[in-house]
């Protein structure tokens, strides 16, 4: 049972949360400010032409992913990515599940935050496995307040987030 599954709050609204995740049916299964996880079925809209899950769709997922992390751990201040390094290692198929988990790498100050997700293959069987496909590092700005036409975001965040 993930740590998502063990609450009682329900999942988040993705739609209000990141449209384009959402596009792809990404689903956030934890956010608090030192770990983000969520899924995604390996569909014909995120694969290449090969049948395998297209590598900008995990880069996608990286920086979004660590995005919100970094949003929520500098305590909601405007986030701007700077840098993405993403190695891919397998090949997820058509159909099948993956996982994205970031968390913090250096969070302490306001100016650069670094994050690290990992995005693996869910073994469908009892035993639940988990293959690494590839590994990203995010850097971000943290610089600041984020405007006040965000506020419901912020709020719509705090609902769901483990803070």
């Amino acid at each position: 049972m993930t740590e998502a599954e063990d609450s009682s709050s329900p999942p988040p609204p993705m739609a209000s949360i990141d449209r384009t995740l959402h596009a792809l049916g990404f689903q956030y299964t934890l956010i608090s400010p030192g770990k983000l996880t969520g899924r995604l079925k390996v569909t014909e809209t995120c694969c290449q032409p090969f049948d395998v899950l297209n590598g900008g769709v995990s880069a996608l997922v990286a920086e979004s992913v660590a995005s919100l992390g970094a949003y929520v751990a500098s305590g909601f201040r405007r986030v701007a990515g700077v840098q993405l390094c993403t190695n891919h290692v397998k090949a997820a198929l058509l159909g099948e599940e993956v996982e994205a988990e970031a968390k913090p790498i250096q969070v302490g100050g306001a100016i650069q935050k670094v994050w690290e997700v990992q995005i693996r293959k869910i073994d469908p069987s009892p035993s639940g496995s988990k293959a690494l496909l590839s590994t990203s590092k995010v850097t971000l700005l943290c610089y600041r307040q984020a405007p006040h036409s965000v506020e419901d975001y912020a709020e719509t965040i705090k609902k769901y987030a483990k803070l």
